[in-house]
């Protein structure tokens, strides 16, 4: 199962893709979940300890890798460098392992205002492509509002895109947004997770935003999530069965979708 996960900032995608990928290890799966989010937070979210999180160092800071790889130096311009380098490896040899959870950070690269064609984009590119096409085991990719580092030639391989909102007018449009590049670029399965839910109301706001969606669940407003984070350890450890229920709804669902 290779599943993605984008959202506006702040709406939660991330906690679910912490949930979802501990849920998963818990069942049995080889789960590798990739950070691709610039602002990245998916150690926090699976309760990895701050001083482990410190050891940590995202692909777009491995220098040395980079380099090696692509056969070019950092910040310097008019090289040729390899525009297909060598990753395969990379996944066992740079992630941390957490709960049956390995995490690899991507980290961001800085852009110009064309975009960047530099080793550091060149490299993760490569990367990304070859987890989704190449590795059997569970992938989850937190990725950042869009998605960026899919392509036409790499969304055949994505089991089903997962949108999280929340109940508000810019959240909607963001996801709306997301939504038209993923069926562009070929995505077939797109759903919805809904965050932050206070009532029905907000229930409706959504179900009418997107009548012709599959909506995975609907995640109440709570400070358990909230209050995981200040303590430092996983959503699964301190959240009610009410809510653990919910998560693992979400992920039956998708798991027969997969059979």
């Amino acid at each position: 199962m290779k599943l993605a996960i984008s959202g506006k900032g702040g709406v939660g995608k991330t906690t679910l893709a912490a949930v979802l990928s501990l849920l998963l290890a818990r069942r049995g799966n080889k789960v590798l979940a990739l950070d691709a989010d610039p602002d990245a937070n998916l150690a926090s979210a699976l309760g990895i300890p701050a001083e482990k999180q410190k050891l940590i160092i995202p692909i777009s800071r491995q220098v040395a890798l980079i380099e090696e790889r692509t056969g070019a130096k950092i910040k310097q311009y008019g090289q040729i460098f390899k525009l297909n380098p060598e990753v395969s490896d990379i996944a066992d040899n740079y992630t941390v392992n957490h709960q049956g959870v390995s995490l690899l950070v991507l980290g961001a690269v800085k852009k110009g205002g064309g975009g960047c064609a530099c080793p550091e984009n060149v490299l993760i590119k490569a990367l990304v492509t070859d987890l989704l096409l190449n590795k059997n085991e569970t992938l989850m990719m937190d990725m950042e509002a869009g998605i960026e580092h899919l392509g036409r030639g790499t969304a055949r391989s994505v089991d089903t895109l997962i949108v999280v909102l929340e109940p508000g007018q810019s959240s909607v449009e963001s996801a709306q947004r997301v939504i038209s590049l993923a069926k562009e670029i070929g995505l077939k399965d797109i759903r919805l997770v809904a965050n932050k839910i206070t009532g029905r109301a907000d229930e409706e706001f959504i179900r009418n935003s997107f009548p012709q969606m599959h909506i995975l669940g609907f995640l109440p407003y709570t400070s358990e999530i909230r209050d995981a984070d200040k303590s430092g350890v996983t959503v699964l450890d301190s959240i009610s069965p009410k809510l653990l229920n919910i998560f693992e709804n979400i992920l039956n669902q998708l798991e027969k979708q997969e059979d």
